[in-house]
């Protein structure tokens, strides 16, 4: 594949169907076909097409025709001959596509655009550590028969305003917009295969890591997935609302695999030459039975071409990626300086692990060992998130909130962002970056026990008020340590996810049904303190820049450990900031209250039950941290 790569290239920016008024110039990427044609039919369902195109072939390999006449409307497939066999399939640089994917939409952008969209804007980040990134599931958002959505499971839940739950509390658009959250970053979005888009009415549930056009949006999202116009408009119309309220909207996306693999649209346009191969097998570093070849020079310009095109069509904000470390790193560097000239606010980061061994060298991979070798990219923490909760695989394992003893030390680690500090000296040799720009702290997302459930099986026989303080002091946490926060919707009023029968919970929902997946929105009302205190913290955290620092200068020099606490109590001290002098966090992971002393007069801001940028109350001399809590003291500037 290595002298495909030298005598095919082809830089051009123009493959795909690309159309215009008067004509539409389809051209492909296939240098070992021996013909290609194209059909065009006029609807997506249709069995015939009405007209068939022969393709010429050019330099590069690729094969071109222009085609005149209006086609906007039409959907198109390409025939490819290998060896005497002709094989029928979408276009991979499709825009849209009819119901199911199976065809490619021939349409006019600009056709697609809501009012006003030509005056859509970015959200603005100065650094990655500005952000709180809420991850969110499209259906999940409002297909719960106890909401009142009216396009329940749809990409236009996100432009209804002003909804509330049986309690009376916000939902939806509004509910993302009072919590505070910067961004909501969508699972999947483009085109996934498990979900039958023409029947519908039939129960049906994926994540959506299950890949089939990449630059399609998804077809069950829409109001109608036999229009290929109508996905398009939808999504960039929800994309839009979330800007008008100050959200910006990261993209999850899986250039990791596809879901088909034999028959998926790159094998059939050129079998074997995007995926990477055990000798005559394919590999299977995603667990889904294949990977793509991202170092290969025309899967990186696929994958290039279709994040540029994400973000200069749609408007996106960002991308999160599945399984990164199957990415080779410098794919990652070409993406992210194209991205750059387009959006230069643009917010990177992924998972820094496969799922399962790949031929790709290991000093390749966009692993969070190697996150040094990929600046401008985040990566989740796992060890923030073990390290806070317990073994996220093990259901009873313990964290530093629920009980697990001695592990103080590492919580210091993961406060300060995974990178070197001078008061850790042991830790420098197994810190994974330089900067908390790098680090993606989490306790929750849409894998493995939401927090809730994982703190049911590790605490069985504490209270329920007792496991409520563990979510609280989990979450202040994330909000309070170097880094970048992310949490998963409906963590913020304790997400569960019951299995039928009693006290079990689902620990892999990928394709469980909506009563398990969906977002319970009467949960807000029944926790209204849990969630209040969720806001708080968000409030707090953007208010006070010694929370948000970006390099690793700013950590050593203003982020300071206290020694000689009592047991299970961690406490820090932050300087620097905008707005105070000193900020002193304290954590009790302990059962019982215990004492400090303030040697001056402090405002505290964060207590066991309250959050926020309002102080609660003033303390000075001997004051009580109590059990299971965290407190924020904070000293004004004179």
């Amino acid at each position: 594949m290595e002298n495909i790569d030298k005598l095919y290239f082809y830089s051009g920016d123009d493959l795909g169907a690309v159309w215009s008024y008067d004509q539409t110039i389809f051209k492909v990427w296939a240098p070992l076909a021996d013909k290609a044609r194209i059909q065009l039919y006029k609807t997506c369902t249709e069995e015939k097409p009405f007209r068939k195109l022969p393709m010429t072939k050019e330099k590069s390999g690729i094969w071109s025709k222009t085609a005149f006449g209006n086609l906007d409307g039409v959907y198109y497939t390409y025939v490819f001959t290998y060896d005497g066999i002709e094989t029928e399939t979408i276009d991979v640089y499709a825009k849209s596509c009819g119901a199911n994917g199976a065809m490619g939409f021939i349409f006019d952008p600009a056709s697609t655009d809501p009012k006003d969209w030509e005056k859509e804007d970015y959200v603005k980040l100065a650094h990655y550590t500005d952000a709180c990134v809420y991850e969110l599931h499209v259906r999940d958002f409002s297909i719960d028969k106890e909401s009142n959505f009216c396009y329940r499971g749809r990409f236009l839940a996100f432009i209804e305003k002003h909804l509330r739950n049986s309690g009376g509390d916000k939902i939806g658009l509004s509910h993302l917009r009072d919590l505070g959250i910067t961004h909501v970053q969508l699972q999947p979005i483009f085109d996934f295969q498990t979900v039958d888009e023409t029947n519908l009415q039939k129960p049906q549930f994926n994540w959506g890591y299950d890949p089939q056009n990449f630059n399609c949006p998804e077809g069950s999202y829409s109001t109608n997935p036999y229009d290929g116009r109508v996905r398009v408009s939808e999504m960039k119309r929800m994309i839009q609302m979330l800007h008008k309220n100050g959200i910006g909207v990261i993209m999850d996306v899986v250039y990791s695999h596809t879901f088909a693999t034999a028959d998926s649209a790159f094998t059939r346009t050129f079998p074997k030459y995007y995926y990477r191969l055990w000798g005559d097998h394919y590999s299977n570093g995603s667990g889904c039975g294949n990977e793509l070849a991202t170092e290969r020079a025309m899967v990186r310009k696929y994958i290039i071409d279709s994040l540029c095109y994400f973000m200069s069509e749609y408007k996106i904000d960002g991308f999160r990626f599945d399984l990164m470390g199957l990415y080779d790193i410098e794919t990652l560097k070409a993406a992210r300086e194209k991205l750059l000239e387009i959006n230069p606010n643009v917010i990177l980061y992924g998972e820094g692990w496969t799922g399962g061994d790949s031929p790709l060298e290991y000093s390749d991979r966009a692993m969070k060992l190697n996150a040094r070798s990929v600046p401008g990219y985040g990566f989740f923490s796992d060890d923030f998130r073990d390290t806070i909760k317990g073994n996220n695989f093990i259901n009873k394992d313990r964290g530093y909130v629920n009980g697990a003893l001695g592990t103080e030390h590492f919580v210091r680690e993961v406060i300060s962002g995974r990178i070197p500090h001078p008061q850790l000296p042991g830790m420098t040799q197994y810190s994974w970056t330089d900067t908390p720009c790098q680090t993606v702290n989490y306790v929750e997302a849409h894998d493995n026990l939401t927090l809730w459930d994982k703190l049911f099986y590790s605490n069985p026989t504490d209270t329920i008020e007792n496991r409520k303080r563990m979510d609280k002091i989990a979450a202040a946490f994330v909000f309070l340590s170097q880094g970048i926060p992310f949490i998963q919707a409906g963590q913020d009023f304790l997400r569960s996810k019951p299995l039928p029968g009693g006290n079990s919970f689902d620990h892999n929902s990928y394709r469980s049904p909506d009563i398990i997946n969906s977002i319970k929105w009467n949960r807000k009302s029944e926790y209204r303190d849990v969630y209040n205190f969720y806001k708080g913290l968000i409030e707090f955290r953007k208010n006070h820049s010694a929370l948000r620092m970006y390099e690793n200068k700013q950590v050593a020099e203003n982020l300071k450990f206290f020694d000689n606490l009592p047991a299970h109590v961690i406490g820090f001290g932050l300087y620097g900031d905008d707005n105070l002098a000193e900020i002193l966090v304290f954590f009790n992971a302990g059962e019982f209250p215990v004492r400090l002393y303030a040697f001056e007069e402090y405002d505290v801001y964060i207590d066991g039950e309250q959050a926020g940028n309002t102080p609660l109350r003033q303390v000075s001399g001997e004051y009580e941290v109590t059990g299971i809590s965290v407190i924020v003291l904070g000293k004004r500037y004179e």
